[in-house]
């Protein structure tokens, strides 16, 4: 199908599942990090459960599912993680039975510099029982394989700012370790061969959603609450590059940011905080 064809025609059927948010992954994910392992879920550590399990054989060649729940039907594409958006009704914690009940949102065609991009956004809304705790949307790009030999990273200045900052080296250990944390089989993450030589990348990828947790760990290790949360891709970060996160509070909000060190924004992000936090 084309992408044309597929923003036309493409409707998977909504999907539930439901598991127990555990205690393990986060410890794995804090180890990841240096970091004490916290009292209760933080925002998006719910990305370590429900984690689908799929055959070898059912693999492309990427490492990608091949055919999956919300995967358009498309052939030699590209699958990237374009951003998203959070809203924390009420907190998730350890031990809980989570439902998860994910919609497509939204499929589109949106013409790049390079070609076609398909848009995909799908919905998960998160219930205890029949409370919504959160709500998710995730924008995943899916473009043709032919056209990422010539993606150009768009021109901007280095915006690093803000007193809240952290730096992170993504080397090869920690994207195998988020690889496997979240049962992603991905090759650009931990592939070296593959990753320059098939698709066409300088160096093994750091991980959208990796990044976006990283945004969210300045309020948190401040030890603000965040309720929202936005957060958009613009450019893609390697394993030899070192990663500086900051963030810049603003009343009830935070810009935040991260991106190589002297480099321009990889990924942006806006948090509400809690007001009774303030």
């Amino acid at each position: 199908m084309s992408f044309a064809e597929v923003a036309a025609n493409w409707r998977p059927e909504p999907e539930t599942t439901q598991d127990e948010i555990d205690r393990r992954p986060a410890e794995t994910f804090a180890a990841i990090l240096d970091q004490p392992v916290p009292d209760e879920l933080p925002p998006l550590w719910h990305w370590f459960s429900f984690q689908p399990i799929h055959r070898q054989s059912a693999l492309g060649e990427d490492g990608h599912p091949a055919d999956a729940a919300f995967t358009p039907p498309l052939e030699n594409r590209r699958r990237m993680f374009g951003g998203g958006r959070l809203t924390v009704h009420r907190q998730l914690t350890f031990g809980q039975a989570v439902r998860r009940q994910a919609s497509l949102k939204s499929v589109r065609v949106k013409q790049g510099s390079t070609g076609q991009l398909l848009l995909v956004t799908v919905k998960y809304d998160f219930l205890v029982g029949d409370q919504t705790y959160a709500v998710e949307e995730q924008d995943i790009i899916y473009r043709d394989a032919a056209d990422m030999a010539a993606r150009p990273q768009p021109a901007a200045e280095a915006s690093h700012r803000g007193p809240w900052r952290l730096e992170i080296r993504p080397d090869p250990v920690l994207l195998f370790r988020f690889s496997a944390l979240t049962n992603n089989a991905h090759r650009i993450h931990y592939d070296q061969p593959y990753t320059t030589e098939v698709e066409g990348h300088p160096g093994l990828v750091v991980h959208g959603p990796l990044l976006a947790l990283l945004l969210l760990e300045l309020p948190r290790r401040d030890g603000r609450r965040v309720t929202e949360f936005s957060w958009r891709a613009k450019r893609t970060l390697y394993d030899h590059q070192l990663v500086t996160v900051s963030g810049q509070p603003m009343g009830d909000t935070v810009e935040l940011s991260a991106g190589a060190a002297g480099a321009p924004d990889a990924v942006t992000g806006i948090a509400t905080l809690r007001k009774d936090e303030e």
